[in-house]
This record gives structure tokens, sequence and C-alpha cells, in this order.
């Protein structure tokens, strides 16, 4: 039993509300356990200049963090005049992850932005994303398809979602929250699409390093979790 009544292969209570911005194409504040993150994602008719000319779109993401997510105040990034190098690879992971289902050439030269902001932290905020901003993905597309904006429905090849997992006091554990991160023996970001193929894999020893079968329980317990939320982000979706 873990400190917060759930088993080892448990995921923090998972909440969401689509449409949570007025003005966004797509938008969804999710919750996972004390995690909390908004997900907004807008459409741009045009493309970074390296695509200009292709017929190919873009989909990419930006991440931060509110000043009184943490426990402690966090100053804003733009106060100090550069992203710090953790926020920069949370938002390359996050487009990597959504482009790896989407078929770039069916929004022609046109962007997505996927916004991911990070309301309240309790570990898990990339994956939150992630998993958030899927969401924030494909209702845009929907409302891009009913505007006219794009003329494919099926833009995306697939669905796709993130989850931690990690061994605590030698014990494997799904979804780690934030007291259950910090002491860690090994921590796992896993992605992967809702047919079970993997996206990205970010593993890490913090003291002793871990065996193969210990990889494979878990990416196994990666996968259940990803199993649940895909299909929490179907019912998100209507899908």
């Amino acid at each position: 039993m873990r400190s917060d009544g759930r088993g080892l292969r448990d995921l923090r209570p998972v909440r969401y509300e689509t449409g949570y911005l007025e003005w966004a194409e797509g938008s969804v504040l999710l919750e996972m356990g004390k995690t909390r993150v908004l997900c907004a994602a807008s459409f741009e008719p045009q493309v970074p200049r390296f695509l200009q000319g292709t017929g190919k779109g873009w989909v990419t993401a930006e991440y931060g963090m509110l000043p009184r997510s943490t426990a402690e105040r966090t100053p804003r990034e733009a106060a100090r005049g550069r992203q710090s190098g953790r926020t920069y690879e949370i938002q390359r992971l996050i487009g990597r992850s959504l482009r790896a289902v989407t078929r770039l050439e069916r929004l022609k030269e046109a962007s997505i932005w996927v916004d991911c902001d990070v309301l309240q932290a309790d570990g898990g905020t990339r994956t939150a994303a992630i998993t958030g901003g899927f969401i924030a993905l494909r209702l845009a597309l929907r409302t891009l398809k009913e505007r006219g904006d794009i003329e494919h429905e099926d833009v995306l090849t697939d669905s796709v979602a993130a989850v931690s997992a990690g061994i605590v006091d030698g014990s494997p554990m799904l979804d780690l929250c934030y007291e259950e991160d910090s002491r860690a023996e090994v921590d796992f970001n896993v992605v992967m699409t809702g047919s079970g193929r993997l996206v990205e894999v970010q593993g890490t020893a913090e003291g002793d390093p871990f065996t193969r079968e210990q990889l494979d329980e878990m990416l196994g317990l990666a996968a259940t979790g990803i199993e649940e939320l895909t299909a929490i982000q179907r019912k998100a979706t209507g899908a």
C-alpha cells in the first residue's frame, strides 16, 4: 500500500474537463492526482521556414510551470530571460510524441501549437502534458475540420499517452507522485501509442543499476497504465 492508498499497479485518480478555454481550438484541464496541467491546441495557417514549400504541416509544443505550481515559488523563466534545459527538453518530448501519431502532410502547410501549462505539480507533469496534449490536439483537429481549415478528418494515425513507472523501496510501481519520485531507485517515463507501440522511453537508475528483468517489468507496468489512459482519452474526445 502506498502513501495515498493506491496499489502498486494503480494510476492516480484521473479527472478532466474539455473545452476549458473558450478561444482555443481544443483544450483540456487534466488532473492526475494532485498534478494539474492545462493543455490548449491552437491553429496557425503557416509553418516554420524549414517546412515552407514542402506541403507538410507541423505540430509542436510549449511547456511551462506556474510560479506556485510547486511547494515553493519558482520564478518565471521569462524573468530570467531564458528557458531552463528541463523545460526545453520536456517541450521537445511533447512535440515529438504528438508528431509520432500525426500525418503532417494532411495538415498542408499549417501548424498546431500545443501549449501545456502546469497549474500544480506533484510528479509526472511531462507525462500528464503528453496525455492531455493529445486530447487537446484531437479536439482541435475536429474543430478545424468542421471549420474547413483542414481537408482530412483522419490526420491522426493513433493515440499517444505517457506515464511514469519506477522502483521505490525495492517495489516496482506505476505513476509516481512527487514523494515517490523524489526517492525512487529507478525512474521511468514511457510514451506509447494506443496500439501499444513505443514512442520514447526515458529511464534512469538513481543508485544501483537495474536489470533487464526490471526494465521489462517497468515497461509492462507502463503499458497497463497507458491502456487505461487511452480509454480515458477516447471518452474525453468521443472517439
